[in-house]
């Protein structure tokens, strides 16, 4: 696809290049403007974990009870989900760039209120700035990312190398919590992500330029001919309807569904999104346009991320309760083991781009979700005295094979996407993301714990993991048509 000829001055290649002529090498600009979204996207993927490890630590310091703690992560989730899809579409209307520099502030001064934190009330707030401007950074970032590269192998390439530093982002960010809490405390793991902000703020400016629709105002002054609109009613919707299903995924990790609160939060979430579908097919101006989520890319990528993400976050989980409740492993030994699953990833994100060229995204991803689900029931098979090799093996090849999902299915949704709608695209690419990382827990993680054993309950959860992932891969293989799929 060809990119457009009024923001010329914000691409790395020449406008409109033909599929047989788009360079297929990054100049060193484009490796430059790729080091900063890449950073801001690992940044990102870094909070998601890296405090995880230091909740114990936070809690004695602060004195936040366990519900405290579990805000923690919450307050973080809420934002960081239910806006995605708002910002993604605002920045499609209003500029990518600008709001992608926000974002970056945004986050670098919650760190720095996170940081130093003087009771808990101001760590909370902190958190939720952090999550506001994280679901800035990620939709505009990656909006910037795909209008920047153009489809074929240059975008396929930019998404490895950004898939890959997304799953290196959460791995690292287990290690790293560890070390940093037991060396500096828990207020480092928040000055870390304020210092990365800094960094990220201070080179953005240089080597971004502005990216909005055609005929809208770029960075030559070229003439705006209407004031764009913003679809008011479906962005209440939608971001009331994400912020209430997060709200009631994540309570239920802890509390189990039988809670009033995460019931009411559950219909209601229900019941908004539902309202989103209806406001948008009546909208002259949609949010999210009806026909964009009946693209078959769309509709079926997006649902093998959701099931790539909810499934591979809910094995974490599991084998993080089976290395250290069952094997009695140290935080440091499981830590180490899923550096190797860090490792794995970033092994197979420079290899599937070239994979993605040979047989095509839509292949990949299917072929992706299979691979991850077989090795994820191989590891069914553990024992409750012996079986880190086994855990070790399958849980390194199901994360090569995740990642190759990830990548996969970012370029199948945005593939075909019109650049002045690539910030909803993405948006739908970071909210499926941010959904399939929340569901997981509460929907089979909380099986292992309620099981007659834990080691049980791990059993069977990963039996059940497996089957969703390999019944997903069919459904999308189905949906795609992946005999079909055209590469150039």
């Amino acid at each position: 696809m060809g990119m457009a000829t009024d923001t010329a001055s914000t691409r790395i290649t020449t406008p409109d290049p033909a599929p047989h002529t788009a360079p297929e090498r990054l100049s060193s600009r484009a490796r430059l403007v790729l080091f900063v979204l890449c950073a801001a996207q690992f940044m990102v993927a870094l909070d998601f974990s890296v405090l995880n490890v230091a909740l114990p630590a936070l809690g004695r310091d602060l004195g936040m009870s366990q519900a405290g703690l579990q805000w923690a992560v919450t307050a973080f989730a809420l934002p960081s989900g239910g806006f995605l899809l708002l910002f993604g579409r605002i920045a499609d209307l209003f500029g990518r760039r600008r709001l992608f520099l926000g974002g970056l502030a945004v986050f670098g001064a919650a760190s720095l209120i996170a940081t130093c934190a003087w009771n808990q009330e101001a760590f909370l707030a902190g958190r939720a700035l952090q999550g506001l401007g994280a679901a800035v950074i990620v939709p505009t970032g990656m909006s910037l990312l795909t209008t920047t590269f153009p489809e074929g192998p240059l975008r396929d390439r930019a998404l490895g190398i950004s898939g890959t530093l997304l799953s290196l982002g959460f791995t690292a960010g287990m290690v790293l919590g560890g070390v940093l809490t037991d060396t500096l405390g828990w207020r480092s793991t928040m000055g870390l992500l304020g210092a990365a902000s800094v960094i990220v703020l201070a080179l953005a400016p240089g080597l971004l330029t502005e990216s909005l629709p055609h005929g809208r105002k770029g960075m030559g002054g070229a003439p705006v001919p209407e004031r764009p609109r913003l679809d008011v009613p479906g962005a209440v919707a939608v971001t009331g309807g994400l912020l209430a299903l997060i709200y009631a995924l994540s309570t239920a990790a802890q509390s189990g569904f039988g809670h009033a609160d995460v019931l009411v939060t559950l219909v209601l979430g229900v019941v908004l999104l539902a309202a989103f579908v209806v406001i948008e097919s009546r909208s002259a101006v949609p949010l999210v346009s009806l026909p964009m989520l009946k693209r078959r890319t769309v509709a079926w990528g997006n649902l093998g991320g959701l099931v790539t993400f909810s499934m591979m976050s809910t094995v974490i989980f599991v084998l993080t309760l089976y290395f250290q409740e069952v094997l009695n492993l140290s935080s440091l030994e499981t830590g180490l083991i899923f550096g190797v699953q860090g490792v794995a990833s970033a092994f197979a994100g420079a290899f599937a781009p070239k994979v993605i060229g040979r047989f095509g995204a839509h292949r990949v991803l299917v072929g992706s979700l299979l691979v991850q689900g077989l090795f994820i029931g191989s590891m069914a098979g553990i024992g409750a005295h012996s079986g880190v090799w086994l855990a070790t093996i399958g849980v390194s090849t199901a994360s090569m094979a995740h990642l190759g999902a990830i990548i996969s299915y970012g370029l199948t949704v945005t593939s075909g996407v019109p650049d002045d709608e690539q910030g909803l695209a993405t948006g739908l690419v970071t909210t499926t993301q941010q959904v399939g990382i929340t569901i997981g827990i509460p929907l089979l993680g909380v099986l292992a714990t309620t099981q007659s054993t834990l080691f049980g309950g791990v059993r069977t959860v990963l039996g059940i993991d497996a089957a969703i992932v390999i019944g997903a891969a069919l459904l999308v293989a189905a949906g795609l048509g992946t005999r079909g799929e055209n590469r150039s």
